[in-house]
Formats: C-alpha cells, sequence, structure tokens
C-alpha cells in the first residue's frame, strides 16, 4: 500500500521502502520519513553575507549545515554534486558524510561564537525536506540564545513550515523564476513559492534571490513583475539578483553580463527599497 508524502507539492506517492523525487523522504512502515538524518555533508563558518542575507546580523559569520537531496530538479544547480545526490552516493563512498547530532550541532555553533558565530545555518541542499533534523537543532539553538537561518527554496507546505517557523529568525528564499513555466522546468509550482514566501515573512526576517539566466528570467518584464509581487507582501523585503555561470546541464549558456545585471536591479528598485547584485 502507498503512503503519500506531504512535505512539499511533489506528493510522492510511495510503496514500504520506496524513496520519493527528492531522495530523502522514505516511506518506512507507511510513515513517510528522512533518510538524511543526522547525515551532513557540508560544514563551514561562512560570513552571513554568503547565505546571502546582507541585512541580519551584517559582518557577523554562522555555522553553515548542508546534508543532500532535494525536492527540485534544477538543471544550472549551484550544489548539484549534493542537492541531486541520495542515500545511494553515501553508502557507494562518493559523498564524504558526517554524522552530526543536534546536540553536536548546537554545541559546535556555541563554540564558534567567539569566532563571530551567530548560529545555524541549514542550507547547502534544499534544508527542509529534512525539516525534522532542522527542527530538532533550532529548538535548543533558540534556547542557548544563537539564530537559526534557512536557505530555502521556498517549495514545502505550509504545515511543514509551521512546524519550524516558530524556531527561525531568518530565510534566504530561492525565486527562481515568476513564470509558471520556470517553475516546471525545475519540478516546481510558483504559487507554492509565493505562500511560502508570504507566511515566512509574516514571522521572520526575509531575503530572497533570484539567480538571472540568459534566455529564461532576464526580462525587465519579469523581474518588474517579480518586484512589484514581492513589494506587495513588504517593500523593505531585499532581493538579490544574482549572475549566473555555466553550470551543472546548463554549460551551453554564457554567463549572465553584468550590465543586464545592473538594468534589471534597476527595475526591480522601482518597487522595492532594498536591491542588490551578486556574482559579478
Amino acid at each position: 500500500m502507498k503512503t503519500v508524502c506531504r512535505v512539499c507539492a511533489g506528493r510522492c506517492a510511495l510503496e514500504e521502502g520506496q524513496t520519493g523525487f527528492c531522495k530523502v523522504r522514505v516511506n518506512r512502515d507507511g510513515i513517510i520519513t528522512s533518510n538524511a538524518y543526522g547525515k551532513v555533508t557540508s560544514l563551514a563558518l561562512d560570513p552571513i553575507e554568503k547565505k546571502p542575507l546582507n541585512y541580519f546580523y551584517p559582518g557577523s559569520r554562522i555555522l553553515s549545515v548542508g546534508s543532500y537531496g532535494c525536492n527540485f530538479a534544477c538543471p544550472f544547480c549551484q550544489n548539484h554534486e549534493i542537492s541531486m545526490a541520495g542515500e545511494r552516493e553515501i553508502i557507494d563512498g562518493l559523498l564524504p558524510i558526517y554524522h552530526l547530532s543536534p546536540g553536536e550541532a548546537v554545541k559546535m555553533a556555541a563554540e564558534y561564537v567567539n569566532r563571530g558565530n551567530i548560529g545555524i545555518a541549514y542550507t547547502y541542499n534544499e534544508p527542509l525536506i529534512n525539516y525534522e533534523y532542522v527542527r530538532d537543532c533550532a529548538i535548543p539553538a533558540r534556547e542557548m540564545g544563537l539564530k537559526n537561518v534557512v536557505i530555502t527554496n521556498g517549495s514545502v507546505s505550509l504545515e511543514v513550515l509551521d512546524e519550524v517557523l516558530p524556531w527561525l529568525d531568518a530565510f534566504n528564499i530561492d525565486l527562481k523564476g515568476f513564470t509558471d513555466n520556470f517553475y516546471r522546468m525545475v519540478h516546481g509550482e510558483l504559487e507554492d513559492v509565493k505562500r511560502f514566501i508570504v507566511r515566512a515573512a509574516g514571522k521572520s526576517h526575509v531575503e530572497i534571490t533570484t539567480l538571472i539566466i540568459p534566455g529564461l528570467n532576464d526580462t525587465e518584464r519579469e523581474i518588474e513583475e517579480m518586484a512589484e509581487w514581492i513589494a506587495s507582501v513588504r517593500r523593505d523585503i531585499p532581493l538579490h539578483l544574482n549572475r549566473f555561470f555555466p553550470r551543472y546541464k546548463m554549460t551551453d549558456r554564457e554567463a549572465t553580463s553584468p550590465e543586464l545585471l545592473l538594468r534589471l536591479a534597476g527595475a526591480a528598485r522601482n518597487h522595492l527599497e532594498y536591491v542588490r547584485v551578486g556574482n559579478c
């Protein structure tokens, strides 16, 4: 008998032992759980601006923790080595793996406070497909006065978001484009991400990032519409427009020109207070 996963809009119907599209959610005895809990593939003390979160404790550092898997399939993924990987790659030794319990993660974050660390960033792959781990780290981290930050594609159910939202202090949400066609290409739905942004922005600090890809999401009209919608949520939500470089399955495209990026940023500033360009 199949069990439906309700973590994201993919709603994978999984047989016993079967893993979903994200390579993380698995059916075990009729219960959908995570096979990535406590499994860390990336660990670094990063500048907060690298997330990017330029308006949340600027100048500080944050312990960045990443696992594997993603519920999207972006052909331009910048971290595809881990986001497109699953448990099989770990079993076969293709990915480095650290076993890091929530208690160990929080202890490590606290030890780095004297190096400018403010907390934990759940990042690098899509962290909310492994939301139980985020929750179990975030609660004791908050109790110790540490901040919790999530870098996400914003494409999980509001039920999952509400499970972790009380313990989260900031998000960078990847708004990949502003058309349904773009989101179909990456295995997502634009309206899901918009609902996520509205809910998160009502409770936490939010910044938004869009990677500008030539020929896909690079028109002034699309960026104006995106910026106008973001402003309808809050004009003071920062928008990061980042430069695309050929990567993963999109090595056939040119990098985004800095001139185009600056022009699109100008269009977005017609609606938003804070617009930045990145990767230039």
